[in-house]
């Protein structure tokens, strides 16, 4: 029987999401990759306790994460049942929906078809009464913003879901959605959003709309799926995620610029006594109003190596300039 470590705590750093009584860890652990039907399910559960026992109590699902979608929240429902349950107040756990999950016309986007159908059937995969954080996964700029927020005002009011939350809104979009959601008593904990050195358009006009209205910002994507560390410094190598059958990174993409880049950055890294990922995070970390930072990981030692980023966190001025001229190439109109 799984027993949780006494020391779970000890170590973890936590910040408080936007104007919110909620504390969430350094990293929290997304679904994303490695937990559906096509994984190895002592591995995903290595991983999900491992990272407990680490502190890490944000989990980041969706209800088309697998492969097949949905396959993992069945995976961590289970998870929750033989080896979680009776730590289910320790836990925060997200699930979203916006994205295709069934066929047909009310499979996926922003309509309250589409986002109650969908929290009833994340429930029930996950084995849960509720979650504590439910996401609109991407705007529907075809559907009434008011019909998606009435739909997650009846989440939350039916008790269903604790919190919700938005994700990959630009800011004007943000800024429409957040308005109309407090003119309506509700208030948007966190927006989840694309955020690494590579992708800084955040950083010119949502990062701002998120502070003014009290809103956390969970960052994703912080390692730009590998490319932040040094897997591809020798090219794209068998195993790695570029060589796979990923829909998010192909060998393509993997650029020399890109890796070139990610080679000057190591560079200031092993002068800070890290390693370029640690690094990457640390420095999505450092940015107002960023509350967590999601990770994926095929395995338990990547996430302890991730979590050794917290041994430093504090840049100097210095360091923050030459990083700022390295990724000048990738300077893009902010959204």
């Amino acid at each position: 029987m799984y027993m949780a470590s006494e020391t779970r705590y000890d170590d973890m750093l936590y910040k408080r999401c936007g104007k919110s009584g909620v504390m969430l860890p350094f990293l929290s652990l997304g679904l994303w990759h490695n937990f559906g039907e096509e994984s190895s399910y002592s591995n995903a559960r290595e991983m999900v306790l491992g990272a407990f026992d680490r502190g890490i109590t944000y989990v980041d699902i969706a209800n088309n994460y697998g492969p097949p979608p949905g396959s993992a929240e069945e995976c961590f429902g289970k998870i929750v049942k033989k080896d979680l349950a009776s730590y289910r107040d320790e836990l925060f756990i997200a699930t979203k929906a916006g994205y295709r999950h069934w066929p047909g016309p009310y499979g996926e986007w922003g309509s309250k078809k589409n986002l109650i159908a969908s929290c009833d059937n994340s429930l029930r995969r996950l084995g849960l009464d509720y979650v504590d954080l439910f996401y609109h996964h991407r705007p529907d700029r075809n559907t009434p913003v008011e019909e998606t927020i009435e739909a997650l005002e009846q989440i939350v009011r039916s008790g269903k879901a604790l919190y919700v939350g938005i994700s990959n809104y630009d800011s004007v979009l943000t800024e429409n959605i957040l308005t109309a959601m407090e003119a309506k008593g509700i208030h948007c904990l966190v927006h989840q959003v694309n955020y690494n050195m590579f992708e800084r358009r955040p950083e010119g006009k949502l990062f701002p709309v998120l502070e003014e209205h009290g809103v956390g910002a969970a960052a994703y994507m912080c390692l730009a799926q590998g490319i932040l560390t040094d897997r591809y410094f020798d090219g794209v190598k068998e195993g790695s995620r570029a060589a796979g059958k990923s829909v998010f990174l192909s060998k393509d993409q993997v650029t020399q610029e890109k890796v070139s880049t990610a080679k000057k950055l190591n560079q200031i890294a092993a002068e800070r006594g890290q390693s370029l990922a640690q690094m990457a995070l640390a420095w999505c970390y450092r940015c107002t109003p960023v509350s967590t930072l999601i990770i994926g990981a095929s395995r338990l030692s990547q996430i302890d190596d991730n979590l050794k980023a917290m041994g430093n966190l504090d840049f100097s001025e210095e360091e923050l300039a030459r990083i700022d001229e390295i990724l000048v190439p990738y300077a893009r109109e902010a959204y």
